[in-house]
């Protein structure tokens, strides 16, 4: 009886202990996945379990996304998950995708499984038309699309009709022409066959690197006011803020990039930004979407925040990683050094050793002969007989004095020898390992390099120019400047050659075209790419002007 009692105290007592849990879904662009989650839990930890579950290391791109009264929403990291306002239901759905999208796609992306899941992202915008493409790069995104998921072209295997199913090319732009199927698969299939050799991984990032050029890649709009009340667009991305007319997502009318901004502040409806330039007024703009404010300010312009901090924490580990180049080049240099003179000074005591054992072993066969031919004289008397035997005695005494001290110097001239090869070894492995580090400081160069797509209002830190120096021969510079050059050459002619065969099919398809179907996208990037604007051009252009005077035209709007 106790022990029935006592044993079912103990279930209770276990069954109080266990946390409680509720299951949430999470889903990537390719996959889904369910997660028991502990009520206590933190919107970082749920998002830490993702990270890890994915094996990825570069989280600051990415989010966990929800969607509530038609309005998407971000998981915030120190609020617990269940008091977001999330649905009730289980499993709580959540949507794994990047909030921030990096200026360069080649130079910020390192691990393979985030540049997939940017393509995969990019892609679906694309395709979906949140992310305006002319046709003629959409038939160009397609074959690396085809490239990423078919691998290379076998017209034994990729016949007529195999892309009959996918899903490549805007709804817009296949609208826009009268092209059969058919005819937009031969197209696709024509660029698709040049591809070959690329792997996944790099057709996806060619990809990225054309989509990141499209005027809206990577931006975020939302609708506000100035003070005049003008209805205006105001678009996020990571070049800065961008003011849009509400008809013209493509071309923005003022940009202020991050490295202007010094503090954007939100009170009720408002937002207010204040220049860096103290002297410049304050600038700003309403919405009337109380939920859309919110979201502006702690999520997407938390872009800013999140890239200085990523700015500072690369800082540090590129200042830390370079003291620890040096100290490791210092020592390697001093340890060559150190080789290298004993090396030197081996090589020299086990020359000498040997000419110093060879001189020995002269002396003493000419000791021996020497004793042979005083044994060989007859002396008949018993003086010269006993003076005879003790210079005998001596020059035997002798060779064998001098038999010993050959062999002992011939043996000091083996560990000589031993010594010197030893010597040299280590030398070796002191210039291998002064050139691990010389590839380890070109490495941290290129680590500082990929900074470049942070906020330029950023300090800069030049540790290249403090980066270890090494005697690096003329020949080894020539060889180096002569790949940068040809690698920039090769980059000029693909892209030349990229122009050219996306004018060639803008010209080809051009007669299929029904202008009627024209969107007012379609009239602007035609309108842009005949005057010659590009993304980067326009937004150079825009910020020639002052502050000051951007700030006014803004508010004269």
């Amino acid at each position: 009886m106790a022990g029935a009692i006592a044993s079912r105290m103990s279930f209770s007592s276990l069954k109080r202990k266990q946390p409680k849990t509720f299951t949430v879904r999470i889903a990537t662009m390719d996959a889904e996945m369910e997660f028991s989650c502990e009520v206590k839990w933190k919107g970082k930890d749920l998002f830490d379990l993702v990270c890890r579950t994915l094996g990825l290391r570069e989280t600051w791109f990415f989010g966990l996304q929800y969607t509530i009264k038609d309005t998407v929403a971000w998981l915030k990291m120190d609020k617990k998950v269940l008091d977001h306002d999330v649905p009730t239901e289980e499993p709580v759905t959540f949507h794994f995708l990047a909030k921030f999208y990096p200026e360069n796609a080649e130079e910020e992306l390192v691990q393979e499984i985030t540049q997939h899941l940017f393509f995969l992202q990019v892609k679906k915008q694309i395709l979906d038309e949140k992310i305006y493409c002319p046709p003629e790069a959409s038939v160009l995104l397609a074959s690396y699309a085809v490239q990423a998921k078919y691998g290379d072209y076998d017209p034994n295997v990729h016949k007529r009709g195999f892309l009959a199913q996918e899903e490549l090319l805007p709804k817009r732009v296949i609208n826009l022409y009268q092209m059969t199927p058919e005819m937009w698969e031969e197209r696709i299939t024509a660029w698709y066959a040049e591809h070959r050799g690329r792997a996944r991984d790099e057709a996806e990032m060619e990809y990225l690197k054309i989509a990141q050029d499209l005027e809206m890649y990577g931006v975020n709009y939302f609708a506000i006011r100035n003070k005049k009340g003008t209805e205006l667009l105001l678009g996020v991305d990571a070049l800065g803020l961008h003011i849009y007319d509400p008809d013209n997502r493509l071309t923005p009318k003022i940009s202020f990039p991050w490295n202007e901004i010094r503090n954007i502040s939100y009170s009720d409806k408002e937002f207010t930004i204040k220049p860096l330039d103290k002297k410049i007024d304050v600038f700003k703009f309403n919405s009337s979407k109380l939920r859309v404010n919110k979201l502006m300010e702690r999520q997407r312009l938390a872009r800013e925040k999140q890239m200085r901090e990523e700015a500072e924490r690369k800082r540090d580990e590129l200042e830390r990683r370079l003291m620890q180049l040096k100290e490791e080049a210092t020592m390697a240099n001093e340890a060559l050094m150190r080789s290298e003179e004993t090396a030197d000074l081996l090589a020299e005591k086990a020359q000498i050793t040997e000419e110093e054992a060879k001189l020995l072993a002269q002396k003493a066969a000419e000791a021996e002969q020497e004793m042979q031919r005083i044994k060989a004289t007859a002396i008949r008397t018993e003086e010269e007989k006993r003076l005879m035997e003790q210079k005998v005695l001596e020059a035997e005494m002798l060779a064998l004095k001098m038999a010993e001290e050959s062999e002992r110097r011939a043996k000091e001239a083996d560990q000589l020898k031993q010594d010197l090869q030893e010597a040299r070894e280590s030398e070796r492995r002191a210039k291998q390992k002064l050139l691990e580090i010389t590839s380890k400081s070109s490495y941290t160069q290129s680590m500082n390099s990929s900074t470049t797509a942070l906020p330029t209002d950023l300090p800069s830190f030049n540790l290249i120019s403090e980066s270890v120096s090494f005697d690096f021969k003329d020949t080894d510079m020539k060889r180096l400047s002569m790949e940068i050059e040809k690698e920039k050459v090769e980059y000029m002619e693909k892209s030349k050659h990229l122009q050219e065969q996306l004018n060639e099919l803008k010209t080809e398809i051009e007669a299929l075209k029904l202008k009627e179907r024209e969107t007012a996208l379609d009239i602007l990037h035609n309108e842009n790419a005949s005057r010659g604007n590009s993304k980067h051009n326009t937004i150079k252009k825009l910020t020639l002007q002052s502050t000051k005077s951007r700030v006014a035209f803004f508010e004269e709007l």
